[in-house]
């Protein structure tokens, strides 16, 4: 599998869809399909045309049978071009078995093959060399965009962001271990967790930060298992300074992963080493995660990003507007949108590029009617998604209690009738189970929610003024 990390440069890339459509022609399907398709021009440099091959096998045969012909036509579309490299790329440092090819297949690893003697001369020796390279560094790429500085904080996320920013700016010390971010799909988790590892990076280029998803993790470890090299696969993340899994749900079922992993995160924890976990629900709810596992998950600091507030919505799309240079929005628009789609800040995000795009393209004044029409889908799609947070806050408001009374033991009326209110609408309103809804009030058994939406549903039949509470908070949730 080629790096990709470094992109060549598009005339190059130009150049090389030109060598390769040559080859093709002059060899045919079967054979350009069999072994010179799979070949990615990684970059030039220093003028040397770095060519990837995804095996060992496949390096060795095109540098036997094609590696003259390849090494001429780059000779002949770019003269600045005095040498053709071929590597192996191999991700994490664990090779297919090298199938040797047939011994007549020509110089094996390290040899240099000359070009034919057809090979124009033009004072520069032409000449391929095939290596092997080694790629220690597992991560993931980190998204530029995703800074501490272009975090934008609100009481959402405050608690998040500051410990992020403690442990990015520790001196080689470990604050929390590990520190466990969760929070619902476009809430800002990624954002913390590229952010964490640009900063350390930053700050001290010689640790090593090894940051990628749960399902990079498990993909990794089962190419290990698959090669029989699972050493290797140890070797390179027990090595780590700063370990970083984003989305650890994605390992819930997966026993021989989670083994692997469980062992990973102790080895690390014990040698004082840095480990950032993120997931989309506390270690407590990852209910297919063995327990041993979620006891260590929430060993360290959990840190909870809560649902957006309308404040921190409008304060993102301000902040996108500074950093991007897009167009002008008119305020009312802005508002709009941080009204209408509460439930990921990706979509908003999103929804601010479709409207700026329209109005640069077809040339159209941005003002409501129009955001109204260009986002006619995504206002559909964000009218279905409500949150039980969202339900939590809007009820808690409009009876006057505080937001932690919905999770809190108290069982005064006064807390205690809205917290029912709270879980029938949450029933009425959203698609999760009794036992999810019963997790995000305190914890509670999902027959405690049967029995608050029975006795919601009885009171409105009986009491008008819970009649009026429902349907009032129903039409606001559902506007």
């Amino acid at each position: 599998m080629a790096d990709t990390s470094q992109s060549a440069h598009p005339l190059h890339e130009e150049q090389w869809s030109a060598i390769r459509a040559h080859l093709q022609e002059e060899l045919g399907d079967a054979a350009f399909r069999s072994w010179l398709k799979p070949l990615s021009l990684r970059r030039i440099e220093d003028g040397e045309a770095q060519v990837a091959a995804p095996t060992r096998f496949l390096r060795d045969w095109v540098s036997a049978r094609y590696a003259a012909r390849i090494a001429e036509l780059w000779n002949q579309m770019n003269p600045d071009v005095h040498s053709v490299t071929i590597d192996v790329i191999v991700i994490g440092g664990i090779a297919p078995p090298a199938s040797a090819p047939d011994e007549t297949a020509g110089p094996s690893t390290g040899s240099t093959v000359a070009p034919s003697s057809e090979t124009p001369s033009r004072g520069s020796y032409l000449r391929l060399r095939a290596v092997e390279e080694k790629i220690d560094d597992l991560s993931s790429p980190l998204n530029p965009r995703f800074s501490f500085n272009e975090f934008v904080v609100g009481k959402p996320n405050e608690f998040a962001h500051a410990a992020a920013r403690r442990v990015a700016e520790a001196d080689k010390t470990v604050p929390f271990n590990p520190l466990y971010l969760y929070g619902g799909v476009g809430l800002g988790k990624t954002h913390l967790m590229h952010a964490i590892a640009r900063h350390i990076r930053e700050r001290d280029p010689t640790r090593r930060v090894l940051y990628l998803s749960a399902e990079k993790f498990m993909y990794h470890f089962v190419r290990a298992l698959r090669y029989k090299d699972t050493m290797a696969f140890k070797e390179q993340f027990r090595s780590a300074d700063v370990l970083m899994i984003d989305d650890v749900q994605f390992i819930c079922g997966k026993d021989s992963t989670q083994e692997e992993f469980f062992h990973t995160f102790n080895v690390l924890i014990d040698h004082n080493r840095q480990v950032v976990i993120s997931g989309d629900r506390s270690p407590s709810d990852l209910d297919e995660m063995e327990e041993r596992l979620r006891s260590r998950l929430g060993w360290g600091l959990v840190a909870d990003i809560h649902a957006t507030t309308y404040e921190l919505r409008l304060g993102i799309l301000h902040a996108k507007m500074e950093t991007s240079g897009m167009i002008e929005v008119p305020r009312d628009v802005l508002e709009f949108l941080a009204r209408r789609i509460s439930s990921n800040i990706r979509e908003l995000e999103m929804a601010l590029n479709r409207v700026t795009a329209h109005a640069t393209l077809v040339g159209r004044q941005i003002d409501l009617e129009m955001a109204k029409e260009v986002l006619r889908d995504v206002l559909r799609a964000s009218e279905r998604r409500i949150t039980i947070e969202e339900i939590q806050r809007r009820v808690a408001e409009h009876y006057n209690i505080k937001l932690l009374e919905m999770s809190s033991e108290r069982r005064a009326r006064a807390v205690a009738r809205p917290r029912q209110v709270a879980m029938f609408l949450s029933k009425q309103l959203t698609s999760r189970s009794l036992p999810e809804i019963g997790r995000k009030f305190g914890g509670r058994d999902h027959t405690t929610v049967m029995h608050a939406v029975r006795r919601i549903e009885e009171l409105r039949q009986s009491d008008a003024a819970i009649a009026e509470d429902v349907e009032l908070l129903k039409r606001t949730l559902e506007s």
